[in-house]
């Protein structure tokens, strides 16, 4: 089962069991979003400043697939001036708006990009968009698939990145290969495999000098139901990442199934191209057979993230069951579990703004937010996109809040 398999699957789980029944779990009542939004303060605040760096007018205004990726390698460690931050995007809006609206002719869709923060804070002054043009000026997406798997038509959904420090400090990305397919569903799409895009140190926008390889990442599970797809989430346990007790391991977290399962791999930082030294968690120890692989949670999303916590435990944050209107989070002893039952940490308001409106892949930047609490964001999209982006075009965008740790 692919990606596009999956979200149909989803999507026909939302629609025809879920909303039904208004969202309500046994013995909980249905809330009014004003009662969501004071229930979810109590643990989580919404991070006005964070979302002004992202409400735009013109050029980038739109998009989803957020990660935040520190270019010094110190991913728990908190930012100071001189820390550059690579956010990387995936689909992507670029025009000009008016009063909250935008014309058809008025912007393009590009399938990624990226942007550059530099210090701590979310300041317009620190903060730039990058994209290339083609020959007629026209916004083109930055990362174009290249390996020797590819097929014509295909482009890269982004996944997780870090930069390898404890090896030669490359910056690695998880890119998904993509294709469109007819299917008369909202997900016209399927995932053909999973590539990583590796730049050189000191490299700068547009990136001439990566290098793209396919990988064996997209694996079968066991019974044939799914494809496991890594790189939904990066945790870097390394004593050069910040990382409070460090194993010296790279840990890369995938996601499958219509349970939205979670597996984990992971590698030393040494052997990161080497992808017959990963290993896989069976669910007992570390194997080589990705065949053997057992999740350790579910009801996950897509994109992820999981941090250490100040008393030695980790906080992994999702959206719950991939687009519910929760971001959510577990608390586990290891990297690799046991995981805690998951807790609601923000109840998502902008799903009772729209009808077409579903919020997805929360995650977390560790190095960006505060002692006592964790930065993080979900995004916001429509299944009647073409249409609301006419009439509410910042709708489609990362929000953040705050979590209180």
């Amino acid at each position: 089962m692919d990606i596009h398999q999956l979200f149909r699957g989803i999507t026909t789980f939302l629609f025809l069991f879920l909303l039904p029944l208004g969202c309500t779990q046994p013995g909980v009542l249905q809330s009014t979003p004003q009662d969501n939004q004071s229930r979810a303060n109590s643990m989580s605040t919404y991070a006005a400043d964070w979302n002004e760096l992202f409400f735009r007018q013109s050029g980038w205004f739109g998009g989803d697939g957020i990660f935040g990726i520190p270019l010094d390698g110190k991913e728990y460690v908190p930012a100071g001036p001189q820390t550059k931050t690579l956010f990387i995007f995936s689909d992507s809006v670029i025009g000009k708006t008016k009063d909250g609206k935008v014309k058809k002719g008025d912007f393009k869709m590009i399938h990624n990009l990226v942007a550059l923060l530099e210090g701590p804070h979310p300041k317009e002054e620190s903060f730039q968009f990058y994209w290339p043009t083609d020959e007629e000026g026209a916004p083109t997406s930055l990362f174009v698939p290249q390996t020797p798997n590819t097929r014509p038509g295909e482009y890269y959904w982004l996944g997780d990145g870090f930069v390898n420090t404890d090896a030669d400090s490359t910056l690695y990305i998880f890119a998904y290969r993509v294709q469109d397919v007819p299917t008369g569903s909202f997900f016209e799409f399927e995932q053909t495999g999973v590539s990583i895009i590796a730049i050189p140190p000191g490299s700068e926008p547009p990136f001439r000098e990566q290098r793209q390889m396919d990988t064996p990442l997209f694996v079968s599970l066991p019974d044939g139901s799914a494809k496991l797809t890594f790189g939904s989430g990066i945790f870097v346990n390394t004593a050069s990442a910040g990382a409070p007790d460090p194993d010296g391991y790279i840990y890369a977290y995938g996601v499958a199934g219509l349970g939205l399962s979670l597996y984990v791999a992971r590698t030393l930082p040494a052997s990161f191209e080497e992808f017959e030294s990963w290993e896989f968690w069976n669910g007992e120890g570390w194997v080589a057979d990705e065949k053997q692989v057992k999740p350790v949670t579910n009801s996950v999303s897509h994109e992820l993230s999981l941090s250490p916590l100040p008393d030695g435990r980790y906080i992994l944050a999702h959206q719950r069951y991939g687009m519910m209107p929760e971001v959510a989070v577990q608390v586990a002893k290891s990297p690799v579990g046991p995981f805690f039952p998951i807790k609601e940490a923000w109840s998502c308001p902008e799903v009772n703004e729209d009808l077409d409106y579903f919020v997805y892949n929360a995650k977390a930047y560790p190095h960006l937010s505060a002692p006592g609490e964790l930065l993080v964001s979900y995004n916001v999209n429509s299944f009647d996109f073409f249409v609301d982006i006419l009439n509410d075009a910042q709708f489609c965008r990362p929000r953040f809040i705050r979590l209180k740790l």
